[in-house]
């Protein structure tokens, strides 16, 4: 990030010796420059006093250089001054990159799709985070190679492996091409390597200010390759045992992970209407190990909730958005959806299946251009909620690395609560909004985000029939009472959410009603954000979220919610 060229000097800062009466008089101080604008031929004139005890002096419009230089002469010449220096100006550090395909990324900085990444790098790139793409494995690429540590191989078939043995600490991609139709299953078809970790990897840590391809997200960070991925995709056993590697915890026969990822992304899935026990707990442990887990949503146009890993709890699922903002027309939606990220079109829906009309609107990251093994490095458009999951993953390594004590569950609130409603069109649901990641990174380290400091809780709670359950937020660091405008944001996944009744209670107790029960209301879920007048309660102390399920037949569970103070 360059520095800009030094602006012309408009103002000096005159900072007289202690005894001088300049120091404490301001009308001394003003006669002096009116001295001083006498002895130079200058405009000169005192503005004000600084809180350090300096007077600031104004040149006037236009000076010049060695006029400047003259001025600030005649102040030094004076034995009542202590010291004289310019007025500097400074500028905000988070420029444009230099990397020649930035211009692409409208992923990154448009105001209608995209997510807002450039104006979080000033107080954060990811530094110290290590984020898992548990993929296809790694290409060789310039744009990742300083970003990249030591990775695993977990592919245990050495045929679909393509490198002639089974797991070893070698996550290079063969590449997972097809010869032949029906080569995997009855409706395959034959097709060319997709270098597809490598392209998730891209958008997360691709190298950044470095005069060449691509920005990444969090391209402080670290990416570690971890190889599911091979010929006619993976099994769930080694998907699972690579999320309890990748997250530090122990696997029967393969090293331990000398870098543990605090953040896991899965561009990847299947068919499954339940979350198998495998996933749940290789997940469960990740995220109890400290390890957000990011999964893509799939691709089928059809409800989330009939695609696994998307479909498991702990998860961030994500959903994919269009450069216009709509719900891209592939993504899959609905509740099990938690936020929606950009994942591109490189086509319309009417165009033909596997043409690419509209290359702009796709997602822009580090390839390869093998057709089947890999071959030289290039950048290519793609777009997916595989594309779009890596964005959220690039965002929590961007949260963790701001504020590392933030728990999975911290970050997953975080992101949903300060994601913006798409600005397009969502059939079915696509969680909470476009996620912004200058506005998260401001609410976790307690920047301004247009509504204050938020606290969150994104830990699951189970609601069963008739049954009343709570969810805690400890609030610290808020002298005095809470605000007269509290801003209560819920996420309850229900099946029918006229059954249940919401309440805020307040550490004293105090119960403010947020939702009352509606038997005609049969609509699914409680995505809502509420404002609370609770200036008469003390801000510190434990907040709960009380619900109650007021009758039989519906269950669900509290996702998250939280508080802007």
């Amino acid at each position: 990030m360059e520095t800009p060229a030094a602006a012309p000097v408009e103002k000096l800062i005159v900072t007289y010796k202690s005894a001088a009466k300049e120091a404490v008089s301001n009308e001394a101080a003003r006669v002096d420059t009116a001295d001083k604008a006498a002895s130079t031929g200058e405009d000169l004139s005192f503005e004000r006093r600084l809180a350090g005890g300096g007077a600031l002096v104004d040149l006037g419009g236009g000076t010049a250089r060695q006029d400047v230089a003259d001025v600030m002469a005649a102040f030094r010449a004076d034995s009542s001054v202590a010291s004289v220096e310019a007025d500097l100006r400074a500028y905000p550090m988070a420029v444009t990159p230099d990397d020649t395909e930035y211009n692409r990324q409208w992923d990154l900085f448009e105001a209608t799709g995209g997510m807002n990444v450039p104006a979080a790098w000033d107080k954060t790139t990811g530094g110290g985070v290590t984020v898992a793409v548990i993929d296809t494995g790694a290409t060789a690429h310039s744009d990742l190679a300083a970003n990249t540590v030591a990775g695993y191989d977990f592919v245990s078939s050495a045929a679909d492996a393509r490198d002639g043995n089974g797991r070893d600490g070698d996550p290079r991609d063969e590449g997972d091409w097809n010869a032949t139709d029906g080569e995997c299953h009855p409706d395959s078809k034959a097709g060319n390597s997709s270098w597809h970790g490598t392209h998730v990897a891209g958008t997360i840590a691709a190298a950044t200010g470095n005069a060449k391809g691509i920005a990444g997200i969090a391209h402080g960070a670290k990416v570690q390759h971890v190889r599911v991925l091979g010929k006619c995709g993976g099994s769930s056993a080694d998907i699972a045992d690579a999320i309890t590697w990748a997250s530090g915890g122990s696997v029967p026969g393969v090293p331990a992970n000398p870098n543990p990822a605090k953040v896991l992304n899965l561009s990847l899935g299947g068919a499954s209407s339940t979350c198998p026990s495998v996933y749940r707990t290789a997940i469960d442990g990740a995220v109890s190990r400290g390890a957000t887990v990011v999964v893509a949503a799939g691709n089928s146009n059809a409800n989330t909730a009939g695609f696994t890993p998307a479909n498991c709890a702990n998860v961030i699922s994500v959903a994919s958005t269009s450069r216009e903002g709509n719900r891209s027309y592939y993504s899959n939606f609905g509740t099990a959806v938690d936020v929606s990220a950009p994942g591109g079109e490189t086509r319309r829906s009417t165009d033909t299946p596997g043409t690419v009309t509209t290359p702009q609107n796709g997602i822009w990251s580090t390839l390869n251009s093998g057709l089947t093994t890999p071959s030289a490095e290039n950048y290519k458009p793609y777009q997916g909620t595989s594309m779009a999951a890596p964005h959220i993953a690039g965002l929590a390594a961007l949260l963790k690395s701001a504020k590392s004590s933030l728990t999975p569950a911290q970050i997953e609130s975080a992101i949903k609560s300060n994601a913006r409603p798409l600005p397009g069109v969502c059939s079915g649901g696509c969680g909470a909004g476009i996620a912004d990641a200058a506005k998260t990174v401001a609410a976790v380290t307690g920047g301004s985000t247009g509504g204050g400091t938020v606290f969150s809780n994104a830990a699951d709670v189970t609601i069963s029939d008739n049954a009343t359950v709570t969810s805690p937020i400890t609030v610290t660091g808020r002298s005095g009472a809470a605000p007269a405008a509290l801003k209560v944001d819920v996420d309850i996944k229900h099946s029918y959410r006229g059954d249940l009744v919401v309440d805020l209670l307040a550490p004293d107790g105090t119960a403010y009603r947020l939702k009352n029960a509606g038997s005609g209301d049969s609509a699914a879920n409680v995505l809502a954000s509420y404002t609370v007048n609770a200036s008469s309660e003390t801000a510190d102390g434990t907040w709960k979220l009380r619900v109650r399920d007021a009758a039989s037949g519906d269950t669900g569970y509290i996702d998250s919610w939280s508080l802007t103070f």
